[in-house]
C-alpha cells in the first residue's frame, strides 16, 4: 500500500514579525497543509490574534511554549532568540529551519538552498537544525549554480543594494517618516534607531557589526555561505553591502570570472533555464528589473548580462529579488517542503 503523507504540525516562532507574517500569506498562496498550527513570539506579542485560513490564532509566549508534538518550527525572532531557544525545540522533538546567522556555518547544520543543494535534505541532520542562509546569499547562489556547472565560477565580487524591510516593520517606518520629515523640516535630521544614520534619501556602506579585518559580519555571511552552499570552500567572494532608502527587494551588482571563456548567449540562456528566474535581455527598460517593476516576489529577476569585454573568462549581471520572500520566508518553506516531499518529517 502507498504510505499516506501527514500533514505537519507547525510553529512559527517570530510570527508576528514581518517575516512571521509573510510565512502566513506564503502558506495561504502556496497551500501549505498542517495539521498544527502555533504561533510564537516574545511576551510583548501574547494575547494577539491572528487571521489564518478563516480561523484565528492567539499567540503564545515563547518562554512558556512546549514543541511536543511540532514537526516543524520555523525560527524568524532574530539570532539571539534561536541561541538561546532552537536547542529546546530539537530536544522537544522539532526540525527547525532557522531563518539567522546562529548555525549556519556549524558543520552538522545544513546550509540550504533547495535549487541549488536539495540532496542535503535526504535525512534529519544531526543537529536537528536547517539553516536559512542570508537574504543577499540565496538569489546570489541561485543564479550562480548554472554558471558554476558550465564554466566553474574562480571569483565573485558583489555590491548589494538593500532595502529597510531588512530590518523589519520598525525599519520601513523609519524610512518612511524620515522622509516625509526631510520634506517638511528639511534643516531638521530624522531620527536614527534602525540604521546608523537616518536611511532617508541617504545610502549607508555598513550592514551589521564591522569586523577587525574592515569588512562587515553582512559582508562576512556572503563570503562564508556562498562557499558553503556550493561547496567551494576555494571560492573567492568579495562583498561591499549597502543600505539603500528602498521599502522592500535587494538588488545586486554581480561580477563573476570562471576559467574559461563565456559565451553570453549561452549564460543567457542557463539564466532562462534556471528554476523560479525571470531573465530580462530587451533594449531600454526592458534590459533589466528595479524593486518597483519586478512582477513575480517569488522569482529572482535578472538582468545587465554582459561579458567584460576586457576579460573574456568575466561577467556581470544585476539582480533584484524580494528579500522577505525569496530571501526568508519562501526559501525556508521550499526547504519544508522538500522534506515532507522526501517524508523526512
Amino acid at each position: 500500500m502507498p504510505i499516506v503523507q501527514k500533514n505537519p504540525s507547525i510553529a512559527i516562532v517570530g510570527a508576528t514579525g514581518i517575516v512571521g507574517t509573510t510565512f502566513l500569506s506564503l502558506f495561504e498562496e502556496r497551500s501549505f497543509k498542517y495539521s498544527n498550527l502555533h504561533l510564537v513570539a516574545s511576551s510583548r506579542s501574547v494575547g494577539r490574534c491572528l487571521t489564518q485560513g478563516g480561523r484565528d490564532y492567539e499567540v503564545c509566549d515563547l518562554a512558556d511554549f512546549d514543541f511536543t508534538g511540532v514537526d516543524i518550527a520555523f525560527f524568524a525572532a532574530g539570532t539571539s532568540i534561536s541561541r538561546e531557544w532552537v536547542g529546546k525545540a530539537v530536544e522537544q522533538g522539532a526540525i527547525v529551519i532557522d531563518n539567522t546567522n546562529a548555525f549556519r556555518m556549524h558543520p552538522d547544520t545544513p546550509l540550504v538552498v533547495p535549487q541549488v543543494n536539495r540532496h542535503l535534505l535526504v535525512e534529519r541532520p544531526k543537529s536537528g537544525i536547517i539553516a536559512n542562509p542570508n537574504c543577499s546569499t540565496i538569489p546570489l547562489v541561485r543564479l550562480l549554480q548554472p554558471i558554476e556547472e558550465s564554466y566553474h565560477v574562480k571569483q565573485v565580487i558583489v555590491s548589494t543594494y538593500q532595502s529597510a524591510s531588512g530590518r523589519g516593520v520598525t525599519g520601513i517606518e523609519e524610512l518612511k517618516n524620515g522622509c516625509l520629515q526631510i520634506i517638511k523640516t528639511p534643516l531638521e535630521p530624522p531620527k536614527a534607531e534602525r540604521f546608523p544614520l537616518p536611511l532617508a534619501f541617504n545610502l549607508i556602506p555598513s550592514i551589521d557589526v564591522l569586523l577587525d579585518n574592515h569588512f562587515t559580519l553582512e559582508e562576512q555571511k556572503m563570503l562564508q555561505e556562498s562557499q558553503k552552499i556550493l561547496n567551494r570552500p576555494d571560492l573567492k567572494v568579495s562583498a561591499t553591502c549597502v543600505r539603500v532608502p528602498v521599502i522592500n527587494c535587494h538588488s545586486e551588482a554581480v561580477y563573476f570570472e570562471c576559467d574559461r571563456d563565456l559565451d553570453r548567449n549561452h549564460i543567457v540562456e542557463l539564466l532562462r533555464h534556471a528554476p523560479e528566474v525571470t531573465v530580462y535581455d530587451g533594449e531600454g527598460t526592458q534590459g533589466y528589473p528595479t524593486p518597483r517593476t519586478i512582477d513575480n516576489p517569488d522569482y529572482i529577476h535578472v538582468g545587465r548580462i554582459r561579458i567584460d569585454p576586457n576579460n573574456s573568462k568575466a561577467g556581470w549581471f544585476w539582480l533584484v529579488s524580494d528579500n522577505l520572500r525569496i530571501g526568508a520566508a519562501l526559501n525556508a518553506i521550499q526547504i519544508a517542503e522538500e522534506m515532507i516531499q522526501r517524508q523526512v518529517i
